[in-house]
């Protein structure tokens, strides 16, 4: 086997790394380079044959795959920055879309926010309403053909959407998951009328039940593919030109990976394929380390991105919801807010202080850049505060001015507010951290699970430096920053050691006792259709397996739990189990006693879940072991560092962490300077070395008087 490569793309920096044939593991870290980030892309593959000694197309030509994940498309969903595009729905249905099934003032809302419902507001609509249009049709539950598609109003209707201009049409028809012949036969009306606009099938993207669900999931998909499909195109050609032989894969939310030129016909499915590889990358470490029940936490340049895993596994999802908008995808259970380093603090009407969900990416950046960029970042607080140093980032090869910070924080922040700079700074940090953990906990609670029971894992440029707070802000004792060979391109590594994952599913709604020969009909034809994806991907495979699931519900209730099925001949022993599991499961997340089998049990969607197992063995080496817990050594210096409001500056010891080695012990505040990032180890709590590098944070001081606190 040749080298394998995952490539993390970010808003504001690109991550590289590399598992060598041996298994030997290295990392590169670049900025992106909007609005063609194939450039950073490069630089960055380049950074990681410099320190192989190798030419970049020595690189390339040896190597098996590139594995490249992107927050792109999901910043510009989470931010609005996408084009308008066309939908297509049936006759009587086109203001579901903005009706929203009341959901649009709830869905991802936090508690607080529900309650406070003279606040509640609808987001911004996904299409504008003239472009939303409607064709004459009509199929049954059955998948049977009620009223014929009328291709002659229809081609008026698609004429009169592409006249506005669009390049994309979505359609999304009643029914359509149980026969898609109008969605086919749609898509060839518009593509006679113009072949290069770009269309997207909810029958195709999101063959599920639930019409607004599966209409927004629809829209947002064809709002990112065209341009994650002219991306991944450019990108291709270019890797190929500079010697790549291999595949390359498309990172999905799905955990795992599909093949380049496929992706942009599910572009949803790989909104969150960023955070997903750091979820893989904890998998593999916490083998190394003996944790089961891990939270991981990506903060990158522009989001904040959290994920679960729980007694060794990922907690998957049937899907997310992204600014109050349900998608409707197969993913690991991952949630994101605007509120990397990059996000933009500001105040509302009200005098309000906010961070986030805008941020100032990579073009602009932070004020501090000196690129342009005058509104105060994550970033530019913790320049301010001393937590990043003013030598500049990354080693020094990205400079940063204070005084730009400074700047931006006193015009837009301090002086609104009536403070000092540095207190709007430390304001920005708190308001920060406490965002963030109010995100932790949400994920962990609505899962069923207690945060005291997890060990945080902090990765992303700007997560070290938020990650001890955050942890404590939610009861959490322990924090692992991976900071051996892979340091903040965490993300970039699970890209790197992750499978193959195609999912395929269908809405076929039935009550229980399930017919045994209608579920296994439903599997096979799922578990085919996977097989055949599997064959296109272009990598060979040593082993493909495949999982059954169901989604299934309490008659009279919405909520639906995924419940594994056994594999081979189905039968009606089989599929009870697999009932009575679903039944355990609800009482998990919702409580004992809250399931009433007697309104009955609904199988809602069949799903198949392939995994072509990719078989990257990475070797994690180990650090040299200290002479003694005392780490002075690696003091670099000391500086005025400001980590809470309250305690103002304090005298902080800053180490330098190529002088650490396992066994070391920090005392908090420190920081501890890392080419790729900073991470805080604040008040009342120690950080120590591992055997492989990363530093583990003892949070239970600071948990135990939080506790105390809200006792108080």
């Amino acid at each position: 086997m040749g080298h394998v490569i995952g490539v993390d793309v970010g808003g504001t920096f690109t991550d590289a790394v590399v598992v060598t044939r041996e298994g030997a593991v290295s990392s590169s870290k670049t900025p992106s380079t909007p609005p063609d980030y194939g450039e950073g892309i490069v630089h960055a593959l380049e950074l990681l044959a410099k320190g192989l000694n190798l030419t970049l197309e020595q690189l390339l030509k040896d190597t098996d795959y590139i594995a490249h994940g992107t927050t792109s498309s999901l910043n510009a969903l989470v931010m609005g920055n996408v084009p308008s595009v066309g939908f297509l729905t049936t006759k009587g249905h086109r203001d579901s879309i903005f009706i929203m099934n009341v959901e649009g003032r709830y869905l991802g809302r936090q508690p607080h926010e529900l309650q406070d419902i003279m606040r509640h507001s609808k987001p911004r609509h996904l299409v504008q309403r003239n472009l939303a249009c409607e064709v004459v049709e009509r199929i049954d539950r059955a998948g049977n053909v009620v009223v014929k598609l009328d291709e002659a109003d229809a081609r008026r209707v698609i004429r009169d959407v592409l006249g506005h201009g669009v390049k994309a049409i979505a359609v999304s028809l009643l029914w359509s998951f149980r026969n898609p012949v109008h969605e086919q036969r749609l898509r060839e009306l518009i593509h006679e009328e113009n072949p290069d606009v770009f269309v997207a099938l909810s029958s195709e993207v999101s063959p599920r039940i639930r019409e607004f669900a599966r209409n927004a999931t629809t829209i947002m998909s064809t709002q990112i593919g065209p341009g994650l499909q002219v991306y991944l195109s450019k990108l291709e050609r270019t890797l190929r030109d500079e010697g790549l032989r291999g595949s390359l894969l498309v990172m999905q939310s799905s955990g795992g990976s599909i093949a380049a030129h496929e992706a942009a016909a599910s572009a949803i499915t790989t909104i969150g394929g960023i955070l997903t590889g750091g979820v893989v990358g904890c998998v593999r470490m916490a083998e190394r380390l003996g944790h089961r029940n891990i939270i991981a936490t990506d903060v990158g340049g522009t989001t904040f991105l959290a994920g679960l895993i729980v007694d060794g596994e990922p907690v998957r999802a049937s899907g997310t919801v992204v600014n109050q908008h349900p998608i409707n995808v197969p993913t690991l259970k991952v949630e994101a807010i605007g509120s990397g380093g990059g996000a933009i603090a500001w105040l509302d009407s009200g005098g309000n202080l906010h961070v986030g969900p805008v941020s100032a990416q990579a073009v602009p950046g932070p004020a501090c850049y000196g690129a342009g960029g005058t509104e105060p970042t994550n970033t530019d607080a913790n320049l301010v505060l001393g937590i990043l140093p003013e030598t500049g980032l990354l080693g020094g090869l990205r400079p940063v001015r204070k005084d730009l910070a400074v700047e931006a924080i006193r015009k837009r922040i301090a002086e609104p507010l009536g403070l000092t700079v540095e207190q709007a700074a430390a304001a920005i940090y708190a308001v920060q951290n406490a965002q963030t953990g109010d995100l932790l906990r949400k994920i962990v609670v609505e899962t069923g699970h207690d945060p005291r029971d997890f060990v945080v894992y902090a990765f992303g440029g700007a997560g070290p430096a938020h990650c001890a707070a955050y942890a404590a802000e939610v009861g959490v004792t322990e924090v692992v920053v991976p900071l051996g060979q892979v340091a903040s391109a965490f993300s970039a590594f699970g890209l790197a050691v992750s499978d193959i994952v195609l999912v395929r599913e269908h809405s076929d709604p039935l009550t229980t006792p399930i017919d045994p020969a209608r579920a296994q009909q439903n599997f096979e034809r799922l578990e085919a259709d996977v097989r055949d994806a599997m064959a296109r991907q272009g990598i060979a495979l040593d082993t493909v397996e495949l999982h059954r699931e169901i989604d299934m519900r309490y008659g009279l209730q919405l909520g639906e739990v995924t419940t594994p099925v056994g594999t081979g001949k189905l039968d009606a022993a089989i599929l009870e189990e697999s009932v009575v599991d679903f039944e355990r499961r609800y009482a998990k997340l919702y409580g004992e006693g809250s399931g009433f089998r007697e309104a009955g049990i609904h199988v809602i969607t069949f799903r198949v879940r392939g995994v072509g197992v990719l078989n990257v063995d990475p070797r994690f080496e180990r650090l040299d072991k200290a002479a003694s817990p005392d780490p002075s050594v690696a003091l670099s210096t000391r500086r005025p560092v400001c980590l809470d409001g309250k305690k103002g500056f304090v005298e902080t010891a800053v180490y330098d962490y190529r002088l650490l080695r396992a066994g070391h012990l920090i005392e908090g505040p420190a920081i501890i300077e890392v080419a790729t990032t900073s991470v805080v180890v604040p008040h009342g709590m120690r950080g120590a070395i591992d055997d492989y590098g990363n530093l583990r944070i003892d949070t239970r001081r600071a948990v135990a008087q939080r506790v105390e606190r809200s006792v108080a």
